[in-house]
């Protein structure tokens, strides 16, 4: 053994682990310092299990800076990439766990935007996006089946030609409302009968995509935000039952609990609310359920 052997021991692959894992030995911050191990730990246990090369390590940099070159402020590449490896729900089963009959939570996706317009119960959130109309309704209760009055419910969601409105450069807002529940939970609203989209694939997530021969469709869905004091924030989805996409959503977001009939009616039909629609429209219910903070 040489004197630089003796001093520094014989890096077997793990060596460097160690001193690297050491370094962060004075961080103050104790959840700091445990995560910050852990990823060094994980990564590095990695660059051994695949024997990394170098070229690979450069192109693995060169995609996490393209990824940064094409994030706006509407568009989020990182969470892109943390939705198709699976991060996304991965960190949701951590975090939010299902208990009680709690409603399950799912992504929360790239494409929500703060203040969206408010609506009275039983108002269109559509706002002029090209879609089937679709008349959604239900109660906000706790786990014990009360009501909870007053509970703010944000809704998004993309149009049948499958995209957000902010994936537009019209500055258009649409697509997207928040409204509130009335003194017994109830909520209702126009929107549009959700269709499957592709997520965005023009860049290196898409890249990724492809080179996966994974398909980047979602499955059809609208998106549910829900929260009132004294209970955890909801973020969740329903599913169009019957949709092919059902069982390769591209995010995995998908939960057999939260797949919904929207069922189908003739234009002749009457509505819920008296509208007169030209054509088909749908209807769907979605009860939800939240869980106290304390949980």
């Amino acid at each position: 053994m040489t004197d630089t052997d003796a001093q520094y021991g014989t890096d077997d692959g793990t060596r460097i682990t160690d001193e690297v894992i050491a370094s962060f030995a004075g961080a103050k911050d104790e959840r700091f310092r445990e995560l910050m191990r852990s990823l060094v730990r994980h990564t590095h246990a990695f660059v051994r299990e695949t024997g990394l090369t170098e070229r690979e390590w450069h192109e693995a940099i060169a995609f996490l800076r393209a990824c940064g070159d094409i994030t706006t402020d509407t568009r989020q590449e990182f969470i892109l990439l943390s939705d198709v490896l699976g991060i996304s729900m991965q960190t949701i089963a951590v975090n939010h766990p299902t208990r009680a009959n709690a409603t399950e939570s799912t992504v929360f996706g790239p494409f929500f935007v703060d203040d969206a317009p408010r609506i009275d119960c039983g108002g269109d959130m559509s706002g002029g996006a090209v879609g089937e109309p679709c008349w959604v309704e239900g109660t906000v209760t706790d786990v014990d089946g009360r009501p909870v009055p007053d509970a703010r419910i944000d809704v998004w969601e993309a149009d049948a030609d499958g995209k957000y409105d902010v994936q537009y450069d019209d500055g258009r807002l649409a697509g997207r409302a928040h409204l509130f529940t009335d003194s017994e939970g109830r909520y209702a609203f126009w929107g549009l009968t959700p269709t499957p989209y592709p997520i965005p694939h023009d860049g290196p997530v898409g890249a990724l995509l492809a080179a996966a021969d994974r398909s980047p469709m979602r499955a059809s869905h609208l998106h549910f935000m829900v929260a009132a004091p004294g209970f955890r924030r909801l973020v969740t989805h329903i599913f169009v039952d019957g949709d092919e996409y059902l069982g390769r959503d591209s995010v995995f977001g998908v939960k057999p609990s939260l797949v919904t009939e929207f069922a189908r009616r003739d234009s002749g039909d009457a509505t819920p609310d008296g509208r007169v629609v030209d054509g088909t429209w749908t209807r769907a219910r979605f009860d939800i359920v939240l869980m106290p903070e304390s949980y």
